[in-house]
């Protein structure tokens, strides 16, 4: 008859990590992390990442090629209005260009912004449940799938376009859906691949991918439509992804114990890195308790608030640019998609900056605050010294800069925290509390639609306190409830069967 047995932690010498026994008096033995497979996989999931935010924000930058300005002027969401007469003029010109290479549609501003938003629904629905799947089923399948059917249905979308709105609307609907699973499951690989100290770095690199996306999108997405066509946009980017689900297939593994072509040495430091994470049986999952728990609480409200201010950096800065400096609309690629690779450094810096202080015997709790702090409160408050500074040209790009570039430091913050505070269900908190984070996406053009169509020059003074607020408020809360240590309800019991 089967017995279960409690054991203490110091009944044995020796633990079961994944599967495999691992000594816990012998202290881990660090590899190299130069050509580590963990490493590698980051940066796989870095360009996963990058193909994700492409393909879901290239119809933003298409939509003035896509649109006849003849009979309807251009938006790019809810207050473009704010562009000055010269800037619709160099758009009109360049839609004439670009008619003839494909075709145009007679889309409202109304219709436009319904497309818009279209995708953010599923991607704010499917973050929860995606991580949840991947928990289950495995990070490779459902990434995967869920990167797959992206790529596919983002080369589907010129065809989409033309059989009718309604179709065009059900595929990027279903596209989100897409999206949302493949960035809420792709979590759960480093419940499994990433040693405590490294943590902060490997995730920064694997997120850092999405302001790679957008920087490529602002820089890249106009060239490309003028020279070949809109629908090549698509095109391209759903080509890119075709080849990183590939990718993605052959080399990624759920755990260094499946992974055929991890060293040795890499795979016994990683299991002793994880030896408080146990491959024991099926429990249910603690919703009481999860629902009860102000640490996870505070870290979905940190992380929503958080990112109202970075769909605000993303959706307006080229509004606010062409409201202000009145540049036509290729300098405003331009200088728009300068502060995401300001960003893209900064955010992947912050990870070895977050382990450095760990490396400095800094606690956990304390590096997490301190990041996500540098990650809110400064690009925040150069936010609302903008229209302040709207007279000079070099201190409003400053500040945007600064701003955005600041802003990814929270990706080895707040964003992580679910890995330490509950390990064994990271995948799925961290892919729920990124899908509540994602709400603001939809609330964000509602708030500021509000202000900017009221009154242009103080319109932006008023969203912009409001951002601050909002954002002051999410750091407080989080500031005074967050946890580092692994919670009484996430905690495994250490079995064995007689």
């Amino acid at each position: 008859m089967a017995t279960v047995v409690e054991l203490s932690p110091t009944s044995e010498q020796c633990e079961f990590v994944l599967g495999l026994p691992v000594n816990k008096k012998t202290p881990p033995r660090k590899v190299p992390s130069l050509c580590s497979m963990r490493y590698s996989i980051a940066f796989i999931a870095h360009i996963c990442n990058f193909t994700l935010i492409a393909q879901n924000s290239i119809i933003s930058i298409t939509m003035v090629a896509m649109v006849n300005n003849t009979d309807q002027p251009s938006h790019l969401n809810s207050s473009t209005e704010w562009f000055p007469d010269g800037l619709n003029g160099d758009q009109h010109e360049a839609s004439k260009h670009l008619s003839i290479k494909a075709p145009v549609y007679n889309w409202s501003p109304q219709t436009q912004g319904i497309i818009f938003s279209s995708v953010q629904y599923g991607m704010m629905l499917m973050q929860g449940p995606g991580g949840y799947l991947a928990g289950k089923l495995g990070t490779k399948k459902v990434v995967g799938i869920a990167l797959l059917g992206s790529s596919l249905l983002t080369l589907c979308i010129p065809l989409a376009a033309n059989l009718g709105l309604a179709f065009l609307l059900a595929t990027r609907a279903v596209q989100g859906l897409t999206q949302g699973a493949g960035y809420g499951g792709q979590f759960a690989l480093w419940q499994k691949w990433a040693p405590p100290n490294e943590r902060s770095r490997l995730c920064s690199i694997a997120m850092s991918g999405m302001i790679l996306g957008i920087f490529a999108v602002l820089l890249v997405g106009g060239i490309i439509s003028e020279a070949l066509g809109w629908p090549f946009v698509f095109y391209i980017f759903g080509s890119i992804g075709v080849v990183c689900c590939l990718l993605w297939l052959i080399l990624v593994y759920d755990d260094p114990v499946s992974h055929p072509w991890i060293s040795s040495p890499e795979k016994e430091y990683i299991l002793s890195s994880l030896d408080q994470q146990f491959n024991s049986e099926e429990q249910p999952l603690p919703i009481k308790a999860m629902l009860k728990s102000l640490p996870l609480w505070s870290m979905c409200l940190c992380s929503m608030t958080h990112q109202w201010l970075v769909n605000t950096l993303i959706i307006y800065t080229p509004t606010y640019i062409s409201s202000v400096f009145k540049v036509n609309i290729r300098d405003n690629g331009l200088l728009s998609s300068l502060p995401f690779f300001v960003a893209w450094v900064i955010g992947i810096l912050g990870g070895l900056l977050a382990d450095f202080l760990l490396s400095k015997n800094f606690r956990l709790i304390t590096v997490r605050k301190i990041i996500t702090i540098l990650g809110n409160t400064p690009p925040a408050a150069l936010v609302v010294a903008l229209p302040y500074v709207q007279s000079s040209y070099i201190a409003t790009t400053t500040f945007l800069t600064l701003s955005c570039g600041l802003s990814p430091l929270c990706q080895s913050g707040v964003y992580i925290n679910a890995l330490d505070i509950a390990p064994r269900y990271a995948s799925l908190l961290m892919g729920t509390s990124r899908g509540l984070a994602h709400s603001s996406a939809v609330m964000v053009p509602i708030v500021a639609g509000f202000f900017l169509n009221q009154d242009s020059e103080f319109g932006w003074r008023n969203f912009f306190f409001v951002l601050f607020a909002i954002n002051l408020f999410g750091l407080i809360i989080y500031l005074v409830f967050a946890k580092a240590d692994i919670q009484e309800w996430a905690r495994e019991r250490k079995l064995t069967r007689l």
